[in-house]
């Protein structure tokens, strides 16, 4: 199946974000927005798995950076916290709701930071005219305090970030909201150095059935592993096909 590119741009607290919409060439198809990691962008590799994988299956997707990462407008130092990811998420889906090119069927996709993004966004999506299908996350954290390794060190992208940056933006606890979560399906390696597999164990315990835990043995946070590449690949396609056509 052809799959049509449209570069999108759209607003949020007065940036400018930058997106990607993959559309399969059927019309009405329905819609996947993915919330990318802390440090990541549209062009992180699990974004870009579904980039390619979902519009064979009739399904739109949509990738973007959020504010300070990636080609979007932003600060990231001064700008990044839960609260604004979250905004950023709200005006991405609102935004391609808006253009009629899907069907207001969705479901949410977030790997890591973007899989927090996703739950704490979840009950404002709700309100909105749209039939929330359910959805996938990676490797997400729920409790912010079980995160065991703190990017503070500097790279390529920023500077160097004070521990402030973290317990003035993002403390958070996310279980509470976890109960609104249904037809959710979870990735999370047993060896993650960074979010430890306890989340996954949580979220899975609070959310609604029906729902699907997939522990991936001796898999890191980036899920390196061919295997569990392979197996993230497979089991995210049918669970998202079988979310659209129940």
């Amino acid at each position: 199946m052809k799959t049509i590119l449209k570069k999108i741009d759209f607003q949020v607290d007065g940036l400018t974000l930058k997106g990607e919409l993959h559309l399969p060439e059927i019309h009405n198809p329905p819609l996947v927005v993915g919330s990318h990691g802390l440090e990541g962008s549209k062009s992180s590799a699990k974004q870009m798995v579904l980039s390619r994988l979902l519009p064979g299956k009739g399904i739109a997707f949509f990738k973007f950076d959020h504010r300070g990462c990636g080609e979007s407008q932003g600060n990231f130092l001064t700008q990044t916290s839960l609260k604004k990811r979250t905004q950023d998420y709200i005006g991405a889906v609102r935004h391609i709701l808006d253009l009629n090119l899907t069907s207001h069927k969705l479901a949410i996709f977030g790997s890591s930071m973007g899989g927090a993004t996703c739950i704490n966004a979840w009950e404002s999506l709700e309100a909105f005219k749209v039939k929330l299908c359910g959805g996938v996350i990676c490797s997400a954290p729920v409790q912010s305090l079980s995160i065991k390794n703190i990017p503070v060190q500097a790279n390529d992208k920023r500077p160097a970030l004070p521990l402030s940056f973290f317990k003035d933006n993002l403390l958070f606890n996310l279980l509470d909201k976890t109960r609104a979560l249904h037809h959710i399906l979870i990735f999370h390696g047993d060896a993650d150095e960074v979010i430890p597999i306890s989340n996954a164990h949580d979220i899975y315990a609070h959310m609604q059935s029906p729902k699907k835990k997939v522990i991936q043995p001796g898999g890191d946070h980036q899920m390196t592993s061919k295997e569990h590449r392979a197996e993230f690949e497979k089991k995210m396609l049918d669970w998202f096909s079988n979310l659209f056509n129940k």
